[in-house]
């Protein structure tokens, strides 16, 4: 197995210093509203793990796994479910938590077939943006970081199953 080391993109404390502000925002607007926050699986684990534990009030948490990657770098172009979340959504208030919006087609297919369980509304936190790669149009409430047109991984976000665990973001492939 080789070892390797990416280039750091947004540092770890980077990303805690906008959690923390993203987690503010949240509590502001959904007051004492119920919430449903639904993680997308696998990568945006850590952004949520750390982003309810900023958001000031209880939060019904779900997690659902989509998949559009595989093992590649590049989106195949077909979504596809792979685990559903387990509670009715119908008149609640929803936030979808994804690690990263590029395309923009995994993110929109989502938020179809949540529309379709008539919540109350629905928002989405992205930790990352790459609209150099954008297709679908997708509104995002809470953003992260807007980052440019590479390969990220870390902090969740892997490639062919590895890197996640590293404690920031980072570039794969940079400078190796």
């Amino acid at each position: 197995m080789e070892m390797y080391t990416p280039e750091v993109m947004i540092s770890e404390e980077e990303i805690a210093h906008r959690i923390e502000a993203l987690g503010e925002a949240i509590t502001r607007e959904y007051g004492q509203e119920d919430l449903v926050v639904i993680c997308v699986l696998k990568g945006a684990f850590m952004f949520c793990s750390d982003l309810i534990k900023k958001i000031k009030r209880p939060v019904n948490l779900e997690f659902i796994s989509l998949s559009s990657y595989g093992d590649g770098t590049q989106s195949s172009g077909d979504v596809r479910l792979d685990m559903d979340i387990t509670s009715n959504i119908e008149g609640k208030n929803v936030l979808v938590v994804e690690d990263i919006v590029d395309t923009g087609l995994t993110i929109q297919t989502l938020m179809g077939m949540l529309a379709l369980r008539k919540p109350k509304s629905v928002k989405l936190a992205s930790l990352l943006f790459k609209p150099a790669k954008l297709k679908h149009q997708v509104k995002i409430d809470y953003l992260g970081f807007e980052i440019e047109d590479k390969f990220v991984i870390g902090y969740g976000l892997d490639y062919a199953g590895r890197y996640r665990e590293l404690p920031y973001i980072g570039v794969l492939n940079a400078g190796n």
